[in-house]
């Protein structure tokens, strides 16, 4: 890509130049912000640094390269860490800057950053960026600090400190110091007194005079001063360097000096109108031929809920992907609203479509519904897979959220910046959602973070590049997937071999500690995103959030279970079950094709045949699914209303309509009720039936019926 970079002068801004360089990106143009006030030094902004800009020109000379630079007249406006665009804010003075380079050198589509653990400037320049059309690189985020400033160093960024600001840092001693001169001294006031040996915390910033960057001519400051800000402090003075005069020493011989880089100062402000989400291009409008369709919802839970939607077309047509995901969102959308809620309330998506060649035109429906704007606590995390389900008559779109009553408590990671940390996600869906002691992972592939391209080395490779995308975003809420996880949900692509499946189980269980592993389910999908082998979505029990104090009164949920269902058996091996401290409860059960031939022969003398099964055995089946289901949640102190997921996998293979599943599940359901009055559903299914190619706990992926249950009292 074409970048242009922002820099401050201090040696990170530097070197994600030098990391977008490494990793095959062209800088082809600089961009600096300046105080209005040349002989202000410091500003009292989180946002930059502009400390030494009196030598930032020079940048232009050094690096052979068009310098941009315009002067800040917003201050801080937009105190939260969601930045949006408000007038007369500082950020707004980026917005202008970079808008103007992409006018004039309009091959710019990615820009540079420094950022290594602020998440508010991050996100400014994110937010920046998505306004523009432009990528945001971000190459330092979240690496380890110690690491960074040895590579600096190794990599002969010469640096010098030009303020200084924290305990242990004296102005007098410290202050136009170069970095690798320092790096011992910060090692020990790391270890003394915990700060951070890049100047994160704000403790010391820096001017890079020279780098590998520089190939025309370097920096040196002649003569500068120290200005001290509080002399008297008790704790720590601060001190920042003011340059007096300084000159370049030219390092390419034939460099002409009268043909300098233009150097720009931008002025005035560019309008933007935010792009609005609706209405949709007529295309694939959502209203069009609504009435002729027969959409289906479901609905489980209360306080934490799951709504479905999807089209039941017997006919198995579809009037193509666009249209038929935009009506099913719009289904969503207005059911949302029937409930009091928005988007802003949606935690999770699950995104079934049946067409992963038209993902791009999916996306594209998508954005129209779920935007920053809508989500201003922070947009949803989501998985996307293909399915089968025209095939199965369920028209080309199907979609599962997961609904928050309470979205001001979640937690939302939203790095759409390409990094070396883990994959971005450029668009309105996050990486992780915590909520009530939940973390709620968006499905990970096994890109290699930087490049965005999939780890070469087949399956497995994939499988432990995603392992280790999914423990990069688990640290950053203070957990870790190998050891928190209690629900891990594997989806495979429909063209891994039977031993690729197999190793890919083998990987996966080598990874946990057996004594302490989740509850797996491996679901074959027809295709993954970017024709990936695997996609892993972890489930994490992270109690950081505040969770609910009140008595839980269980008791009363207790029901004498020979009243529901008689006695019921399965083997043990077909059953998982994670029940944690009795407030989060997760089970997956296999109906095997053997288990189900049993089920059936209690009930049925004639024999059960898996390629070609009948309503009738079908019926026995989704009758004791309805009870396994009921026991479970009886025998664990759990209610109906605590139900948050209930998903029922069925493999196309089975040869029965997406109606008569549904029939026979609704109709196994309403029985259970019948059963018992104390049980109480709504008109529409509490269960959504996913049609696969094929699911189960193990990598053969060939069961019967996969039942996948959460259930919550947080």
């Amino acid at each position: 890509m074409k970048v242009v970079a922002l820099v401050s002068g201090g040696k990170d801004s530097c070197f994600a130049m030098m990391r977008c360089i490494d990793y095959g990106h062209q800088i082809v143009a600089l961009a600096n912000l300046i105080p209005l006030d040349d002989s202000v030094d410091e500003l009292d902004s989180y946002m930059y640094q502009t400390a030494g800009h009196q030598i930032i020109i020079s940048y232009a000379e050094c690096m052979g390269l068009p310098l941009f630079r315009r002067r800040i007249y917003g201050s801080t406006r937009e105190h939260s860490v969601n930045y949006r665009m408000t007038p007369g804010d500082e950020v707004e003075d980026m917005y202008a800057l970079l808008h103007e380079v992409k006018r004039q050198i309009p091959s710019v589509n990615a820009v540079s950053s420094g950022a290594i653990a602020s998440d508010y400037q991050r996100m400014r320049v994110e937010s920046v960026c998505s306004r523009l059309g432009l990528v945001s690189l971000a190459f330092l985020w979240k690496q380890d600090q110690i690491t960074l400033l040895e590579e600096m160093i190794r990599r002969d960024i010469v640096a010098v400190t030009v303020k200084v600001a924290a305990i242990g840092l004296n102005p007098s001693e410290h202050l136009g110091r170069e970095l690798k001169d320092l790096k011992l001294h910060l090692l020990k006031l790391n270890e003394k007194y915990g700060i951070h040996v890049c100047g994160e915390g704000g403790e010391y910033e820096t001017l890079t005079l020279d780098c590998p960057l520089f190939h025309k001519a370097r920096i040196f400051i002649d003569k500068y001063k120290g200005i001290l800000d509080n002399p008297n402090s008790t704790i720590a003075s601060v001190g920042v360097l003011h340059p007096l005069s300084f000159h370049l020493e030219q390092k390419d011989a034939s460099y002409s000096t009268s043909h300098l880089p233009a150097v720009f100062e931008v002025e005035g402000n560019p309008t933007f109108t935010p792009s609005s989400s609706k209405p949709l291009d007529s295309e694939f409008d959502p209203d069009k031929g609504e009435q002729a369709r027969n959409f289906r919802i479901s609905s489980t839970g209360k306080n934490l809920l799951s709504i479905g939607c999807w089209i039941q077309n017997s006919s198995k047509t579809s009037n193509g992907l666009q249209e038929d995901l935009a009506a099913v969102l719009r289904q969503i959308e207005l059911r949302l609203g029937a409930e009091g809620f928005g988007w802003v309330n949606v935690l999770y998506i699950h995104l079934y479509i049946s067409d992963m060649k038209q993902f791009a035109l999916a996306n594209e429906v998508y954005v129209k519904y779920i935007t920053s704007a809508e989500c201003h606590f922070g947009v949803p995390s989501r998985s996307t897979i293909e399915l089968p389900l025209v095939k199965c008559g369920l028209g080309g779109g199907y979609v599962e959220v997961l609904v928050a009553r309470e979205p001001e408590k979640k937690k939302v990671l939203h790095v759409q910046s390409i990094s070396c940390w883990a994959p971005s996600c450029i668009g309105p869906y996050s990486q992780a959602t915590q909520y009530k002691g939940v973390l709620y992972m968006a499905g990970q592939l096994g890109f290699d973070p930087p490049t965005m391209n999939l780890r070469v080395g087949g399956p497995t490779a994939e499988l432990e590049q995603a392992l280790q995308n999914s423990e990069a975003v688990a640290k950053c809420f203070n957990t870790s997937i190998f050891t928190s996880t209690f629900l891990f949900v594997i989806y495979c692509s429909a063209r891994l071999t039977s031993s690729e499946k197999i190793q890919v189980q083998e990987k996966l269980k080598s990874s946990f500690d057996s004594s302490d592993s989740p509850a797996f389910l491996y679901v074959l999908a027809s295709d993954l995103p970017k024709g990936a082998s695997v996609e892993v979505k972890p489930v994490i029990y992270a109690p950081g959030v505040e969770e609910e104090t009140e008595e839980l009164d269980v008791g009363k949920l207790r029901t004498p279970l020979e009243n529901i269902f008689g006695k019921l058996q399965i083997d043990k091996t077909c059953y998982q079950l994670c029940n944690i401290k009795d407030k989060l409860l997760s089970c997956i059960v296999s109906i095997t094709n053997t288990e189900a031939s049993k089920i059936c022969s209690q009930q049925d003398d004639s024999a059960f045949d898996f390629q070609c099964g009948s309503k009738k055995h079908m019926t026995i089946i989704a009758t004791f699914c309805a009870s396994i289901v009921a026991k479970t949640l009886c025998e664990n102190g759990f209610s109906w209303n605590d139900l948050v997921i209930l998903r029922f996998y069925y493999p196309t293979c089975l040869l029965l309509s997406a109606d008569l599943m549904d029939c026979v599940f609704s109709e196994a359901f309403l029985d259970l009720a019948r059963d018992d009055e104390s049980i109480k559903f709504g008109k529409e299914p509490l269960f959504n039936l996913v049609p696969v190619i094929g699911s189960g706990q193990s990598a053969h992926m060939d069961d019967l019926i996969t039942c996948e249950l959460l259930a919550s009292k947080l």
